[in-house]
């Protein structure tokens, strides 16, 4: 990297004046439910349930750009309208190994608005611990240029007040539920987050992380015996960044009796002026595995050549068997 464009990544990357730090985004949005609204937290049927989710992405541009995220979320055994959830994301990007690590926990609320649990609402809330590092020793600099070949034992004569930021968090959230059964439902949500707008700027200038709003819907249609469809869509805003994702997938129930689940998904999305990308899944027991592959077409296509990201979203929930109580009568003896 010569020092035009390296002057030019530390002004994207630092200045307030060009940029506003924005949040991680996945193209499997129903499959990291926690991160999408934190009134998702404990909203499934089961006891514990697990998620991880893994991005790869622009490996045919630059240095690719990774996202791990991990959660893990349960409705209190004394009191099932309680849900708690926690999760850690871990994202490195760019030449600098620009990374971000931030741990989140959430609460949430059920108020059911028919005595059936047919129409629910869920409110919730997250808190966040955000941390985030960059590595100036992987950029290069005109002044490490010896006049016959690039020497990194030369000075840069860049001063960086620091090179890592830590800051907290806050959002707000609540979804709504029409559940007829598991093959008739909607759910609908709409969350704010970074509601305190902390300060993420490496130097005296502050960089406010913009508040996210997230607005989302998604349900499942029964077709027949075996099909079904389940349409989704999610729109968010973060300062000047729009994005508007839409599409949806078919569900094939293999076998779904006497204990044994197995089922397949594949889908189609949309996200507005970037991609379209493919997803596939299966349900196996209380395991979900999916993939999906971004096809990219935005200004980025002559680098990208079309090749956007690879996103791996993997789920358990754990079901504890509660056996009936059983009282038994002893009878008594007659001689």
């Amino acid at each position: 990297m010569n020092a035009s464009s390296a002057f030019l990544a530390l002004l994207f990357l630092f200045s307030s004046s060009i940029v506003c730090a924005q949040d991680i985004h996945w193209s499997q949005f129903d499959d990291n439910p926690i991160y999408q609204n934190p009134g998702n937290t404990g909203q499934f049927i089961g006891d514990i349930r697990f998620v991880g989710n893994y991005r790869d992405q622009w490996r045919s541009v630059t240095i690719p750009f990774n996202t791990f995220n991990a959660t893990v979320d349960a409705t209190l055994p004394f009191n099932r309208n309680v849900g708690i959830g926690a999760m850690l994301f871990h994202d490195v990007v760019g030449d600098g190994q620009f990374r971000t690590v931030e741990l989140q926990a959430n609460i949430s609320y059920l108020l059911k608005l028919t005595s059936d649990s047919t129409h629910t609402l869920r409110s919730g809330a997250n808190f966040g611990m955000n941390h985030r590092q960059l590595n100036a020793d992987q950029f290069y600099f005109d002044n490490q240029f010896d006049g016959i070949q690039f020497n990194p034992a030369l000075s840069t004569n860049e001063t960086f007040a620091t090179d890592r930021k830590s800051n907290f968090s806050f959002g707000l959230g609540t979804i709504y539920q029409y559940y007829q059964d598991e093959r008739f439902n909607f759910t609908g949500g709409f969350a704010i987050f970074n509601i305190n707008r902390p300060d993420q700027g490496f130097f005296t200038t502050k960089v406010q992380r913009d508040r996210r709003i997230n607005i989302f819907a998604k349900g499942i249609y029964k077709l027949n015996y075996d099909w079904d469809i389940l349409p989704s869509m999610q729109f968010s805003v973060q300062g000047v960044y729009r994005e508007f994702m839409i599409g949806g997938r078919a569900k094939y129930t293999l076998i779904n009796r006497l204990g044994e689940y197995r089922a397949l998904y594949g889908g189609l999305f949309y996200r507005n002026k970037d991609a379209a990308y493919l997803s596939v899944g299966m349900d196996y027991q209380n395991w979900f595995v999916g993939m999906s592959y971004d096809i990219n077409f935005s200004k980025l296509v002559p680098a990208s050549r079309l090749r956007g990201g690879f996103e791996l979203s993997v789920r358990y929930i754990l079901t504890r068997f509660k056996p009936k109580k059983i009282v038994h009568r002893i009878c008594p003896d007659y001689i």
